[in-house]
């Protein structure tokens, strides 16, 4: 078992980087949520980095919520279809996170490996033979999974114009994100 203490202190780098992967607040506090219960009933003792086992679940979980959505053909709810004070919530996370709402948008067009290869390795530089472990996967496949979300953020300058968001704001988010 983990202890309360360590998994507290990972808390907000988990939250924050399953917000990142998922594109929700209340789905990145289920998903942190999923790993305590999941760290609080294995048998961790004697881990060497509890952070980086936790970070490792957080993953695989946040990658089941992501294959569930797709296998379910579940669509993300845009801004406007949310309550206002959801958004104000999300929004007021957002800033605090200095994440904009166009990463949400690039990341929806990414499968799910490719959104966690990508925010692993590019957000967070956990290095590829980690990200291979969590995604099932070889180095080189987490390498070629983060190249094709890279690709696919190249490309998704124009989709977004279709999205109605304005494409300043995405220019922006590419410009930061390379």
């Amino acid at each position: 078992m983990v202890p309360v203490v360590e998994f507290e202190a990972a808390r907000p780098q988990l939250t924050a980087m399953a917000f990142r992967i998922l594109g929700s607040i209340h789905d990145a506090e289920d998903a942190v949520q999923t790993t305590w219960i999941k760290a609080s009933t294995a048998d961790a003792d004697g881990l060497r980095n509890p952070a980086a086992w936790l970070t490792t679940v957080l993953t695989r979980v946040c990658l089941d919520q992501l294959r569930a959505r797709q296998r379910r053909r579940e669509d993300p709810l845009h801004a406007d279809m949310l309550p206002a004070e959801a958004v104000a919530a999300d929004e007021v996370y957002l800033q605090r996170e200095n994440v904009s709402r166009a990463l949400m948008v690039v990341l929806d067009a990414l499968t799910p490996a490719q959104r966690v290869a990508y925010v692993l390795h590019d957000l967070f530089d956990v290095p590829f033979s980690a990200v291979a472990k969590i995604i099932d996967t070889s180095p080189d496949g987490a390498k070629k999974h983060a190249s094709r979300a890279r690709i696919r953020i190249d490309q998704s300058e124009p989709a977004s114009a279709t999205t109605g968001l304005d494409g300043g704001v995405v220019d922006a988010f590419l410009a930061a994100a390379a």
